[in-house]
């Protein structure tokens, strides 16, 4: 809750007076023989000043309230009001304030419960108004808050809040300004800063969201077996249709599978004949030999 400052504050600079006009008081009954007029013409007056003068911060109001009616607004600065006569309402901070709220085991659209923390940002842009309006405005804008986030609560599925936070703070921003607008406070701005869940209804969540992603990993798996079975599907047609496609390919692969130092592979005859590497060896090894001496 904000402590607002109240009309009973006496500021410094009357202090200070009071305390100067008591002392030339004293000293003028000392020049006068102690005659006891001038010290009580001094407190007298320092007495005056003492309650009439009042300061206010630069971003304070304050009303003046005389024999109960409503003058005016005083503020910022040193002011006077009329002692017994005149008395002040409290001191209206109109700096951007932040108020705290929180709504517990409140149920959602789809009967969840949630614990939910939210920062509203206010402030007053009529003094007059918020005085006059609204006994106690900071209680007023904090449970004004309460309930509107309870209420906006109740309208989203739990869903909707996790993932949908900024909404739900313009539509609470929203709400709250209408409400508060007529007491000359405006809601500057509304940011649900936590959502939380029964500890049972998360783990069945985590399990959930660990369940949906193994099912996309096994579809992408599938597709991607999909994929190569129609890559393979369409090499085969165009082997068929080619033979030679497919010796070079054979080639190359058998290639690939000795390049390396010291590999040995077996291979059948059958294969040899197939892609005619017999003639073609007996002519590497013909090409290579060296002429007889």
């Amino acid at each position: 809750m904000w402590q607002d400052r109240r009309k009973s504050q006496i500021s410094g600079v009357a202090v200070a007076l009071f305390l100067i006009s008591s002392a030339a008081g004293c000293a003028v009954s000392a020049a006068m023989a102690w005659h006891p007029a001038p010290l009580a013409v001094g407190i007298a007056i320092g007495l005056y000043f003492l309650f009439s003068l009042k300061v206010a911060d630069q971003w304070e109001k304050v009303a003046v309230l005389r024999l109960g009616r409503f003058v005016g607004l005083r503020g910022p600065g040193m002011f006077y009001v009329i002692p017994v006569v005149d008395r002040l309402s409290r001191y209206v901070d109109q700096r951007v304030r932040v108020a705290n709220v929180t709504a517990e085991s409140t149920l959602t659209r789809d009967t969840v419960p949630v614990n939910v923390d939210a920062i509203v940002f206010w402030l007053v842009w009529n003094a007059e108004k918020s005085i006059l309006e609204v006994e106690d405005f900071v209680q007023a804008i904090t449970n004004s808050a309460q309930t509107a986030l309870r209420e906006s609560i109740g309208r989203h599925e739990l869903a909707q809040m996790i993932t949908e936070r900024e909404s739900l703070g313009r539509e609470l921003q929203r709400i709250l300004d209408e409400k508060t607008n007529p007491w000359g406070i405006t809601v500057q701005s509304v940011e649900i800063r936590d959502v939380r869940i029964p500890q049972a209804l998360e783990d069945a969540m985590s399990r959930q969201a660990q369940a949906e992603r193994e099912r996309q990993a096994r579809n992408i798996l599938g597709q991607a077996e999909k994929e190569i079975s129609e890559s393979f599907a369409q090499a085969a047609a165009t082997y068929e249709n080619n033979p030679v496609a497919l010796h070079l390919r054979a080639m190359n692969m058998l290639y690939e599978a000795i390049k390396e130092r010291g590999a040995m592979v077996i291979v059948p005859s059958s294969v040899v004949e197939t892609m005619g590497l017999g003639g073609m060896l007996a002519t590497a090894s013909l090409g290579g030999a060296k002429p007889a001496q």
